[in-house]
């Protein structure tokens, strides 16, 4: 039987606008739908149209003054928000059908329509806070699915996996003192946005539900992989997710401008493999895909790319053992960390 893999990929998210030679461009989305359409198996992908966030659904993970900020940007000159968070004229409506479009497709995992799915929107969302825009960020799109889907009774734990580059440091904080949504992501640090420490545990009835795997910059497949494989594994299985949502940012790779890892296509793809078994094992199988950052058009296209390969068909890629040195020693750290919260084996 084939898998029903959802996607949503639509031009329409060409048309949020950026100063020119952002690094958040719109030819991110081209060069997706340009791999995808050369790809042989791109007629057992299931589209999904991407459709508008009911503005409540929005401000459930944000203020209504930030909404409202955003909102205003509609028609508007383009503006900066921060340094380096822009806004077009049609900012605001991509931003509603990148949030709207995590939504539907979790509605449609529940409904049994598709079993799993990749969602290639603009623009990102782990940046955003409760309160502001940053970090190329206008809303949360991942927070966004999360809450809907816990409001709804969808979902009673939803775990967000994060294997951007960069810590989001929205996502924590909207969902820092939490125990129904668990946030583990693995970034490069220290680096932007300061956030990420491994002591950054949670607050209040969400201690422990925030893990976070702060590495330093050069670290590649092996070292990620282990990761996910001896620690972000079972953290997962102990938390019994009813849905596993990815903030898929592919600046990891080892050619983004904007990185420092040396992560390439088959570590993306391991991971992948890794976590789809874990959705199988704890949540019939329900994870979903959400574009995050990846900064180099070829390895973004590619590794997307790899994601879908890896979803539909599944091979355990062969990753050489590299900088295991330093992982052993990483881990003991981290496991000194975690042990408190989570049963964690013993290395």
């Amino acid at each position: 039987m084939s898998l029903k893999y959802g996607l949503v990929l639509d031009s329409v998210f060409l048309q949020h606008l950026v100063p020119k030679d952002h690094p958040e461009r719109p030819e991110r989305i081209e060069s997706i739908i340009q791999h995808i359409r050369s790809w042989t198996g791109s007629e057992r992908l299931i589209t999904v149209a991407p459709i508008d966030a009911d503005p409540e659904w929005i401000r459930q993970v944000h203020t209504p003054d930030h909404f409202s900020t955003i909102h205003l940007t509609d028609g508007a000159t383009p503006k900066a928000l921060d340094w380096d968070t822009h806004s077009g004229g049609r900012s605001f409506e991509i931003a509603m059908l990148a949030a709207g479009s995590v939504v539907r497709m979790i509605e449609l995992l529940f409904a049994g329509e598709i079993e799993t799915g990749f969602a290639a929107i603009r623009p990102p969302g782990h940046h955003a806070e409760t309160t502001k825009a940053m970090g190329f960020c206008l809303f949360n799109n991942i927070a966004v699915g999360a809450e809907w889907a816990r409001r709804q009774g969808l979902a009673e734990r939803v775990a967000v996996v994060d294997f951007d580059v960069h810590h989001g440091n929205g996502t924590q904080e909207i969902f820092y003192r939490r125990p129904d949504v668990l946030y583990l992501s693995s970034h490069q640090y220290p680096f932007y946005p300061g956030t990420g420490s491994q002591t950054e545990l949670g607050d209040g009835e969400g201690v422990g539900f925030t893990v976070n795997f702060p590495i330093v910059a050069g670290m590649g497949n092996h070292f990620f992989c282990s990761l996910f494989q001896d620690l972000a594994g079972p953290v997962l299985r102990a938390f019994e997710p009813d849905l596993i949502l990815v903030s898929a940012g592919y600046d990891a790779h080892r050619d983004d401008p904007l990185g420092g890892m040396r992560l390439d296509q088959a570590g993306f793809g391991e991971l992948v493999r890794q976590l789809n078994s874990l959705a199988e094992e704890l949540c019939q199988g329900r994870i979903l895909y959400v574009l995050e950052g990846g900064y180099d058009l070829e390895a973004l296209g590619q590794s997307v790319l790899s994601t879908l390969r890896m979803s539909l068909d599944p091979t355990k890629e062969e990753i050489e053992p590299t900088q295991t040195r330093e992982y052993e020693s990483y881990r003991q750290r981290l496991s000194r960390t975690l042990s408190p919260h989570w049963a964690l084996p013993d290395f």
